[in-house]
């Protein structure tokens, strides 16, 4: 990436910015489980219930040394058979479970896991690109899939599952995946932190619907910019626009704001609603209104 001016620029003061926020969050002195505070906003990938309906789902932020590379844990808890279905999104996971924990890469379609009986899960949401510093193999090696932690971490991962698992008490298990996650000794390079912010810029912009207007706001030619996006988040950058378009989509739909999904489609980009109706659909499983009529909302045009 080195020579592009643009790119560092904007990733200096991307990065200022963010640190600030980062910083303002946390108070010294603290114990470890009190570093993991609860996270109150709604999460936005759950599809098939409303919001207010949601139950039995957690998030916490991580401890101040690991906000660069973890979003935020989620647990979830469930008493009765059910499917759970998520939208995806451009960043991987670690997912604890009895007997199937995983490292979950990139899926380009909605992911679904069919819980059974009654149970707990914990997970950890890495930042776009945050994973590659465990690792030795670039993102695309785990695109599309999920792996046994020993697969991917090997046998210092073999009793990780007993030990976050022990303790019902949320914070308490996550100190122990946070202790895991710390062995690594993760630290950031310049490639990570530019994706990162490519994907933030991506996330923070309903304007921005096409990759040659990322290549002139950071400076990066188009092969160097999807090396990057390959190597650091496992897809690339013209997918994870999309990707995020389609969250803001299936996120409106879910808390039962759109009331012309036409006027959406103009919105996230889309030259005709047709072709905004056959991506939703091959995403969420239903098309924009029978998904919203689904969750008893009142069709939208």
């Amino acid at each position: 990436m080195g020579g592009h001016l643009t790119s560092k620029r904007n990733l200096s003061g991307l990065l200022r910015l963010r640190d600030g926020m980062l910083c303002s969050r946390t108070m010294p002195g603290l114990k470890k489980h009190d570093k993991i505070r609860v996270k109150t906003d709604p999460p936005r990938s759950i599809l098939h219930v409303r919001p207010s309906e949601l139950e039995g789902v957690a998030r916490y932020w991580p401890s101040p040394d690991l906000e660069s590379f973890v979003e935020d844990y989620w647990v979830a808890r469930w008493d009765r058979p059910e499917t759970a279905e998520t939208v995806p999104q451009p960043c991987m996971h670690i997912v604890l479970q009895a007997g199937a924990s995983e490292v979950i890469g990139i899926s380009r379609t909605r992911f679904t896991r069919v819980l059974a009986g009654s149970g707990r899960m914990l997970g950890a949401k890495f930042r776009p690109g945050a994973f590659r510093t465990l690792v030795d193999l670039p993102a695309w090696r785990y695109t599309d899939k999920s792996l046994p932690l020993t697969t991917v971490f090997g046998p210092r991962a073999v009793t990780l599952e007993a030990r976050a698992l022990a303790s019902d008490d949320d914070r308490e298990s996550l100190v122990v995946v946070e202790s895991f996650l710390r062995d690594f000794g993760p630290s950031s390079n310049e490639s990570i932190m530019l994706v990162g912010c490519i994907v933030a810029r991506i996330a923070g912009d309903r304007g921005i619907t096409r990759v040659d207007q990322l290549m002139h706001e950071f400076g990066i030619g188009s092969r160097s910019l999807q090396r990057l996006f390959r190597e650091y988040v496992g897809i690339g950058p013209k997918w994870v626009v999309q990707s995020l378009r389609l969250l803001e989509a299936a996120d409106r739909a879910t808390r039962g704001e759109v009331t012309d999904w036409s006027d959406l489609a103009l919105e996230l980009g889309y030259a005709d609603q047709a072709h905004f109706i056959r991506d939703f659909k091959k995403l969420v499983g239903r098309s924009p209104v029978d998904y919203t009529r689904s969750l008893g909302y009142s069709s939208s045009r």
